[in-house]
């Protein structure tokens, strides 16, 4: 259900189907107005809620606030009210709120196939960008215009597919024969990169060795916008083509007239905005070939933590001192966790982790290596997929193998079968990951503050110093419990 929709007005299929057309063609529209467009639907002469809005790319927006869904009243917007009172278009300066900053706030009433008003557009614009728009050449401000008429028409729909047009993006109006009548500042400095010292404004699109006039050919032929990566010279630019056409009677009987026919209006010229992405492509390439180098480090170093594993195993079977076996089996097991981390990292550096199927693959590990001859213990995992970065997540696969390693050695150190399970807990802000083994209960006396096992000194030192948490060891409902709670960092 799209968001218009979802919001369940009282209006036919239609009417949803026009203000759904009008909404996709908001962003442009805003973009190329510099303007913050709300889209309005009257529920009664005292109340307008906002069911769509768009805010510019190209300047500062005005609101910090999403507004759809909210209700305005007259007290909050009068010239909205004044407007459906009149069932007019009304134009009006004021302050906005709170900073007391001057803009212009243009209310353009919307109607249906049958010309009954249904909802309206509201732009509002910093004065400081309505004068500017003054000083532009005439056939820029026509275009701006229409672009706005198309949009309360619903035929900017297709437009919705465009990326932004930013304050670094220049903008050209080209008219029906092709020529160049306004170009903006931005656009004379990006065409110069190209050698067109001249001014542009004059000249036919046909007279540049570049896309425009392809694109703008086929834009105005289709009625329909057009944006393509290109590269000219040893810049590359990305193009956005968006055919024009009048909307009002007048103009478009006259359209009409000229071509002796009826039916869709011809495009009468088009704007075309031009983003350099050359500094955006190659940091990007760069970032690329910087990141495959990170991850087959990453991948190298979890070839070798394995090679020093598989070492070590040999070490061990020539060992017959169990406290020898048991110190080379613990550190192997250490190694593979973090081998698992960077076995991770290898595919994505730049990936969070999945701290439950990272349990998984310790755990796998954990039963070829923790075991003792004759030993069957079982392991499960469970509870929700949580995502931490790479760093807590090191430290969460060095705390779950010390937490079960410590299960084994002393939960089932008398016997031959058991199990131990891993639960997870995503709290939102906070996660909590818990060990419970049905081996041997903790002593009366037992008290982790006290302990001198190195395994649990690790596990205090990494839960206390690395994941800034809590963590808690307690014989609870006849298992033994050992529970790390730790924040999530912000935006987890």
């Amino acid at each position: 259900m799209s968001e218009i929709r979802g919001l369940s007005l009282p209006a036919s299929e239609p009417d949803l189907d026009l203000l759904e057309n009008i909404q996709r063609g908001m962003a442009i529209t805003a973009d190329l107005t510099r303007s913050d467009l709300l889209l309005v639907y009257p529920r009664n002469p005292e109340q307008v809620v906002v069911v769509a809005q768009a805010r510019p790319h190209s300047i500062h927006s005005l609101y910090d606030a999403d507004m759809v869904g909210k209700t305005l009243t007259r007290s909050d917007s009068p010239i909205i009210l004044e407007a459906w009172r009149r069932s007019w278009p009304m134009r009006a300066q004021r302050d906005l709120l709170p900073t007391g900053a001057p803009i212009v706030q243009q209310v353009r009433p919307i109607r249906d196939r049958e010309g009954s008003l249904l909802a309206f557009l509201s732009a509002e614009t910093s004065m400081i960008q309505v004068e500017r728009h003054r000083g532009r050449h005439s056939s820029f401000r026509r275009a701006i215009n229409w672009v706005t008429q198309m949009c309360i028409a619903g035929e900017l729909a297709d437009a919705a597919d465009l990326s932004p047009f930013t304050e670094w993006d220049g903008v050209l109006y080209v008219d029906s024969q092709r020529r160049i009548t306004y170009t903006s500042g931005i656009a004379n400095n990006l065409y110069r990169r190209l050698g067109y010292m001249d001014d542009l404004r004059g000249m036919r699109l046909n007279q540049l060795n570049t896309d425009d006039e392809e694109m703008a050919a086929e834009a105005m032929f289709k009625r329909l916008p057009l944006e393509r990566e290109s590269v000219e010279q040893s810049l590359i630019w990305v193009r956005k083509v968006l055919p024009v056409w009048p909307q009002n009677p007048l103009s478009t009987r006259l359209n009409r007239a000229l071509r002796g026919r009826s039916g869709p209006l011809e495009a009468v010229g088009v704007l075309i905005m031009i983003h350099d992405a050359t500094e955006e492509r190659r940091t990007a390439q760069e970032l690329n070939v910087k990141t495959t180098m990170i991850q087959e480090v990453h991948h190298r170093v979890k070839n070798n933590l394995q090679t020093i594993a598989a070492t070590l195993r040999l070490q061990a079977r020539r060992t017959s001192q169990p406290e020898t076996l048991q110190a080379i089996n613990e550190a192997v097991t250490r190694i593979l966790s973090v081998a698992v981390i960077h076995e991770f990292l290898s595919k994505d550096e730049r990936q969070t982790i999945n701290i439950r199927e990272l349990c998984q693959r310790i755990v796998s590990q954990s039963g070829q290596v923790t075991a003792m001859p004759g030993q069957q213990i079982t392991f499960s995992v469970d509870g929700p997929s949580i995502y931490l970065p790479s760093q807590q997540a090191t430290t969460c696969a060095l705390v779950v193998n010390e937490l079960i390693q410590n299960a084994v050695e002393h939960g089932f150190e008398k016997r031959h079968q058991g199990h131990i399970g891993i639960i997870l807990e995503d709290g939102g802000h906070f996660v909590r990951l818990e060990v419970r083994d049905d081996g041997d209960p903790l002593p009366a006396t037992f008290d982790i503050a006290e302990a001198s096992n190195l395994g649990l000194q690790i596990v205090r030192t990494l839960v206390q110093a690395d994941l800034h948490g809590q963590l808690k060891i307690e014989n609870a409902d006849g298992e033994v419990s050992a529970s790390v709670i730790f924040p999530k960092p912000a935006g987890a």
